[in-house]
C-alpha cells in the first residue's frame, strides 16, 4: 500500500500518525511548532486521506509495514489513538528505524478485558463505532469540537482544523471498518516488555475514550517509559492544549536528540 505523506520543516526526522477516520490535516494546530526544529513527515494511514488501501493487508503489522515503507530511514515516531498502536507495532518490528516513540492517547488495548479495566467497555466502543459508521462526517465534526474545547483560541482552532481536514479526501469505508476491527481486537500488552526505543506516553485527564487511569498498568508494562497526564485535556491534547503539548513533547524530543 502506497501511503501519502506531507512534509514540513528541517532537522531531525519526526513521523506523525493520525487516528481513526482522520487525516494529516488534524495536525494543523501544532505542525508549525513541530516543523520549527524538525523535518516532520505526516503520514496518512491506509485508506485515509490520499493513501491507498488494500483489504487483503488489514492487520496492524500490515499497516505498520506500510508506514515504515513511507517513513524516513530513522526518525522519532509520534502516533495518536489508532496511530499510536501503528507506531507501537512499527517500533516493535523495526526498532532500528525508530529512535524514539511518542504515544498520544494510545494504549496497547483499547477495550476492556478481565484484567484490563482502564479502557472502553466493549459495548460502549461498539456504540461509538456504530454512531461513527452511520454518520461519519457529522460525528467526527462534533468530536473535533469536543477536543478543542477549553483552548484559548478554541473557535479559531476549530475553524482552521475543519478546513484542513475537509481539504483532504474522505476516508474509504473499507479502511474505516478495518481500523475499527483493529481497535477492537489488537492487544499489544505481551509485546510491550520488548519495546526498545525510549518512549513518552501522553494522556488527557478528561479523555473519555482512553481513561487516564491506564497509566497505573502501563507503569508496570513499560517501566522505563515517561508517562504524563495533561491536566484538563481530552482525547486529543494537541488540539485542546497545544501549547502544553508542544512544551512537554519538546522536552522529550530534545532528550532523544542528544
Amino acid at each position: 500500500m502506497r501511503l501519502h505523506a506531507q512534509t514540513a520543516g528541517t532537522g531531525p526526522d519526526l513521523v506523525l500518525l493520525h487516528g481513526w477516520g482522520m487525516n494529516a490535516g488534524v495536525w494543523q494546530p501544532v505542525i508549525e511548532g513541530l516543523a520549527a526544529r524538525h523535518r516532520v513527515t505526516a503520514l496518512e494511514l491506509p485508506g485515509h486521506g490520499a493513501s491507498a488501501f488494500d483489504p487483503a493487508r488489514g492487520t496492524l503489522r500490515h499497516w505498520a509495514a506500510a508506514c515504515l515503507d513511507a517513513a524516513p530511514s530513522q526518525a522519532i515516531w509520534l502516533g495518536w489513538s489508532l496511530g499510536a498502536q501503528v507506531a507501537l507495532q512499527a517500533a516493535l518490528d523495526a526498532p532500528e528505524r525508530v529512535r524514539g516513540l511518542v504515544v498520544v492517547a494510545g494504549t496497547p488495548r483499547f477495550v476492556q478485558d478481565e484484567d484490563w479495566p482502564h479502557a472502553m467497555p466493549d459495548a460502549t466502543f461498539r456504540q461509538f463505532a456504530a454512531a461513527l459508521a452511520s454518520d461519519h462526517a457529522g460525528t467526527l465534526d462534533r468530536f473535533l469540537g469536543l477536543q478543542v474545547r477549553g483552548g484559548a483560541e478554541a473557535r479559531e482552532t476549530l475553524r482552521e482544523l475543519r478546513a484542513a481536514i475537509r481539504a483532504r479526501p474522505a476516508p474509504q469505508l473499507g479502511a474505516l471498518r478495518a481500523g475499527l476491527e483493529l481497535l477492537l481486537g489488537v492487544d499489544l500488552r505481551a509485546d510491550l516488555p520488548a519495546l526498545q526505543p525510549p518512549s513518552l506516553w501522553l494522556f488527557g485527564e478528561r479523555d473519555t475514550l482512553v481513561p487516564a487511569d491506564v497509566v497505573h498498568s502501563l507503569e508496570t508494562l513499560v517501566p522505563s517509559a515517561e508517562i504524563l497526564i495533561l491536566h484538563g485535556a481530552a482525547h486529543a491534547p494537541f488540539l485542546s492544549s497545544p501549547g502544553l503539548f508542544l512544551e512537554l513533547l519538546g522536552r522529550f524530543l530534545d532528550t532523544v536528540g542528544e
